[in-house]
């Protein structure tokens, strides 16, 4: 062994040059998803195949005047899947990015008479838009007092949907300061994220790695029902899910608060090779 590869061994065993091996394997596992170039089948789905129908697609193509809504196609589908659940109930939507207000009428008419709509903007002028069921607030969606102060004046939020200045800061404050306000079983979803180095979307996927945390593992050889038990982290327990579409985030409130991840065991046979 060369003197510089025993002095390399060496520093491999000190503790702070330890915690960095991981965050390299991280980094080299991130890297090779993003060079990976795949090769896609070229089956072609059938030309009879009808569009899902979709009411907030229909509301904004019957938009012909009247307050401006400015939507990626594709986010329409993203909204109905996980919105429907709320259509036809009191829930208490927030849209942060009220721009020419159009997007607050389509709320209304997708979740109904009984939804209560909020919207954040930071441009005053945008207060025209409240009427009976949409209330206004403005201010900056990065000042963390703002949202202090907003949700004293809220009771609750089933629906978060930031579509406000899409800049780093302002998405993480809001995300931050509106996540654990919302009700169990409520939606957060954070539009416009664009770009390969969208630095949010590195924010998100530490989050991710939040969601998949094992770090609280107990095994249990003779209890099939509790073979493998994971103690939920705070976040485990609040967070069901973190979904990511072009452009968009979404993450899910458990519905009600998850203690524990279990694997269980059933049947009898077995093969040798796991030792388990």
């Amino acid at each position: 062994m060369t003197r510089a590869r025993a002095i390399v061994r060496q520093m491999a065993k000190m503790p702070i040059l330890r915690t960095m091996v991981i965050p390299l394997k991280e980094w080299r596992a991130t890297k090779r998803g993003f060079d990976t170039d795949f090769v896609w089948s070229t089956a072609i789905i059938s030309a009879t195949l009808k569009p899902h129908s979709n009411p907030l697609r229909e509301f904004f193509e019957g938009r012909k005047q009247g307050p401006g809504i400015w939507k990626w196609n594709h986010y329409f589908d993203i909204y109905d899947r996980h919105f429907r659940q709320f259509r036809g109930q009191e829930v208490h939507v927030l849209e942060i990015g009220v721009y020419s207000g159009g997007s607050l009428d389509m709320w209304r008419n997708y979740f109904g008479q009984k939804a209560i709509i909020y919207g954040v903007d930071i441009e005053p002028d945008c207060r025209v838009y409240e009427n009976d069921g949409i209330k206004i607030f403005i201010g900056d969606q990065a000042d963390r007092s703002f949202w202090r102060k907003f949700r004293r004046k809220v009771p609750t939020l089933d629906i978060v949907i930031d579509d406000g200045g899409h800049a780093l800061e302002q998405q993480i404050v809001s995300l931050e300061e509106l996540l654990p306000f919302l009700r169990p079983g409520g939606v957060y979803l954070c539009e416009d994220v664009h770009g390969m180095h969208n630095q949010f979307a590195s924010y998100v996927h530490g989050l991710g790695k939040k969601l998949n945390d094992t770090s609280q593992t107990r095994e249990s050889p003779d209890d099939s029902d509790r073979r493998i038990v994971v103690v939920s982290t705070p976040f485990q327990s609040a967070v069901g899910s973190i979904h990511l579409y072009p452009f968009v985030t979404v993450l899910e409130r458990n519905a009600v608060p998850v203690a524990e991840l279990r694997a269980p065991k059933r049947g009898t046979q077995w093969q040798p090779f796991l030792g388990r």
